[in-house]
């Protein structure tokens, strides 16, 4: 079971108490509040996220108001392990990405996986600019998008950090992902070729030609051995729990060994970058 889920299930408990001690049912207690009695079973059991307002309800229902406070801040405990885009993106995208420069400043090793898009650590300031643009539609975020791409490029300098040790993994479809227009996409991969001829072996490429050693079914971050960030579309999920975090370690473990580097490697961007025709 991950922190999140774990967190879920310890405040689902904690309701269930508080109604079983205010002497209500669950069909008593969704009546009183006006849900449909299966919503009071998903929250007790952890299968649904409680908001603030159904906390502060549940409370005030069970006639014990001043348990709210307890409820909120388990809430929170829950919240550092999820946290939706929309909450995080609230003060803009400059604000999210210095976020990392602190988490990547105390790291010691990384390990990343990516499936889609180029990690933002390799992007070019054009890439970076449409990936951030497109992030700010969907999720209705402030439009900060050139100091976001500032920030981006200077938590970059990180990689020339000799105390720190990287290990990234693109899996080939990153190569051709058209999250830009050509010419920009032109640029990246020049990036990522760059890279490659300086950095040597910190970066892989997982062709699309071999079987699979395992299945890369989203990526993820690994921040030295006690930390792995997830990306997906409503949400980040940070896992901080040796039993979460174990697969990512076997995972990224099989998928890097598969990966190809060095000259191997830059002959697949090579490959990328012949194909693709700027539009």
């Amino acid at each position: 079971m991950t922190d999140y889920q774990t967190a879920r299930t310890s405040l689902g408990a904690r309701l269930r108490e508080i109604r079983m001690e205010a002497g209500l049912s669950g069909r008593a207690l969704a009546q009183a509040l006006g849900w449909h009695p299966s919503k009071v079973s998903k929250l007790e059991l952890g299968r649904q996220t409680a908001s603030v307002a159904d906390l502060k309800a549940w409370a005030a229902a069970c006639d014990v108001p001043e348990t709210a406070a307890e409820l909120l801040a388990m809430r929170r405990t829950l919240e550092t392990h999820y946290a939706s885009w929309r909450r995080q993106l609230a003060g803009g995208t400059r604000a999210r990405q210095a976020t990392f420069v602190d988490v990547e400043s105390r790291m010691r090793r990384l390990r990343a996986f990516e499936t889609a898009v180029v990690p933002g650590l390799m992007q070019t300031p054009d890439y970076a600019r449409y990936v951030l643009r497109n992030v700010v539609a969907l999720h209705g975020a402030p439009d900060d998008v050139e100091a976001g791409v500032r920030t981006r490029m200077e938590r970059a300098r990180v990689l020339e950090d000799p105390g720190k040790t990287f290990d990234i993994v693109l899996w080939e479809p990153v190569l051709y992902a058209r999250v830009c227009p050509g010419e920009v996409m032109v640029g990246q991969l020049d990036r990522i070729a760059e890279l490659i001829i300086r950095k040597g072996s910190m970066i892989g490429i997982v062709p699309l030609h071999i079987r699979l050693p395992a299945i890369p079914e989203h990526g993820f971050w690994i921040f030295d051995d006690d930390r792995v960030n997830v990306e997906t579309v409503g949400a980040e999920l940070s896992l901080t729990d040796n039993d979460a975090i174990e697969p990512y370690r076997r995972v990224f473990a099989r998928l890097s060994q598969a990966a190809l580097r060095g000259q191997a490697a830059l002959r697949l961007v090579a490959r990328a970058r012949h194909q693709l025709v700027p539009v």
